[in-house]
């Protein structure tokens, strides 16, 4: 943990703006903005890139899990300019708690995992560029986007501390609990060998 000097006022304003930042839906705009449907009605239902790539379109899935991992990043960066890094920490984690439960959409939102790599690159460059070497070595090996998440989220606490860098230790492993429970289905479908494989419609 970071030590928390900063004043309480202003961690709870860094908490709330990562959180309304973390919070807005990019998949479903893009995917409302280009023609491509609800993603409620499409694949998984899930609002992530992953999801929108089942719509046929590489440019919105890409600029899904842009954007998506830009708000993560955003918060970390403006709270830290800001206020502090001990607020960055906060801003990041919130920016990805919205992600998961956006206010927008009934508190049913992604899974969170593009919104924890970009908060990771901005919490730590080189944590992050493990954490997606990690999603990006697993995907090529099983082409299963859920089990390269669960696979890099859970790498993160371990990065952090090959790297020396403990302060970011609690917040890694918060986070990859957080991705693991929202994973549970694919978990049980992974399991089961009838989870889809990246690409898949």
């Amino acid at each position: 943990m970071p030590d928390f000097t900063t004043a309480p006022s202003l961690l709870a304003l860094a908490a709330v703006l990562g959180y309304l930042l973390g919070s807005i839906p990019f998949g479903m705009v893009l995917a409302r903005v280009m023609g491509l449907g609800n993603l409620r009605d499409i694949g998984s239902g899930n609002i992530g890139a992953t999801n929108v790539l089942r719509t046929g379109s590489k440019t919105a899935a890409a600029l899904t899990l842009v954007l998506d991992g830009g708000k993560g990043a955003v918060a970390v960066f403006a709270a830290r300019a800001w206020i502090g890094e001990d607020a960055a920490q906060i801003a990041g984690v919130m920016a990805f708690f919205g992600h998961c439960f956006p206010v927008w959409l009934r508190f049913q939102g992604g899974k969170g995992v593009a919104t924890f790599l970009g908060l990771m690159l901005a919490l730590y460059w080189p944590v992050g560029i493990a954490c997606c070497f990690t999603w990006l070595a697993t995907a090529v090996v099983t082409r299963i986007s859920s089990l390269s998440a669960l696979v890099s989220s859970a790498s993160a606490a371990v990065w952090v501390i090959l790297m020396g860098q403990q302060p970011f230790l609690a917040a890694s492993l918060f986070l990859a609990g957080v991705i693991f429970w929202r994973h549970k289905g694919n978990i049980t479908r992974i399991l089961q060998g009838t989870e889809p494989r990246i690409g898949k419609k």
